[in-house]
């Protein structure tokens, strides 16, 4: 079966629109499926209908998402409380280790983020997995850092990157690989995006499941459950014809 690319951080700026379609109409023309550009925690409802319609014209299915950045635990409740049934994809970018622990443990959250490139700032250790993976939340990888690092910095993120990704093998923690990119010239098609995923330890396998079947499954299993006809898992209401 031919696979279904994805990329679920496109970082466009949905304020600046000849930048943000040009990105948009890139990743049609790179072959991707389906792509999401990630919103503020304070988003305006005609920013979400301005993409999802580009992206339709582009033949794309958009997904929506937003970003946060928690300043402490409560704050990260409140904001799960009001967007988790508005929104398909959450992510929490974790440079807090309570509040990447509070992310880990909570179903609401589908991606966990650590953008900090300093290893006592990257919080995603044994505990963090475990609780991950009881909980149903994917570790997402940027690619863009990679590209723009230089030395020693970017052999650091490579050492870290490897150990993380072993973790979450270990603990079965899904792998999300995303570009992260904030302009055009530093997306990737599919397939090379995969094959960076070699540097820090990934099968060609695993690779591809990264940048298609990983995301996939948490965007199905979200739209799925945002639905009108959804009860709970594994239960949707269904339509009695009268006769």
């Amino acid at each position: 079966m031919r696979r279904k690319w994805v990329d679920l951080h496109l970082r466009a700026n949905p304020k600046n629109m000849p930048t943000t379609q040009d990105q948009i109409e890139r990743a049609a023309c790179f072959g991707y499926h389906t792509i999401s550009i990630p919103l503020l925690a304070q988003f305006e409802d005609n920013h979400l209908t301005i993409l999802k319609t580009l992206c339709q014209q582009a033949g794309l299915d958009f997904v929506s998402r937003v970003d946060f950045k928690p300043r402490n635990q409560e704050d990260l409740m409140r904001f799960l409380r009001k967007n988790r049934r508005c929104i398909e994809i959450i992510c929490i970018i974790c440079d807090d280790k309570d509040i990447a622990r509070q992310a880990a443990k909570d179903r609401r959250v589908d991606l966990l983020n650590f953008p900090n490139l300093d290893y006592h700032k990257r919080f995603f250790d044994r505990a963090e997995a475990e609780l991950a993976s009881a909980n149903l939340a994917a570790l997402e990888v940027d690619i863009r850092p990679l590209l723009v690092l230089e030395g020693p910095p970017r052999v650091r993120l490579l050492s870290n990157l490897r150990r993380e990704v072993a973790i979450a093998r270990e603990f079965h923690v899904p792998l999300v690989v995303s570009s992260g990119a904030l302009e055009a010239q530093l997306m990737r098609m599919p397939k090379d995006l995969a094959s960076l995923c070699y540097l820090f330890g990934l099968s060609e396998i695993e690779a591809m499941d990264a940048v298609s079947t990983n995301p996939l499954s948490i965007i199905q299993r979200n739209r799925e459950k945002l639905s009108s006809k959804f009860v709970a898992p594994g239960i949707t209401l269904m339509a009695v014809e009268d006769h």
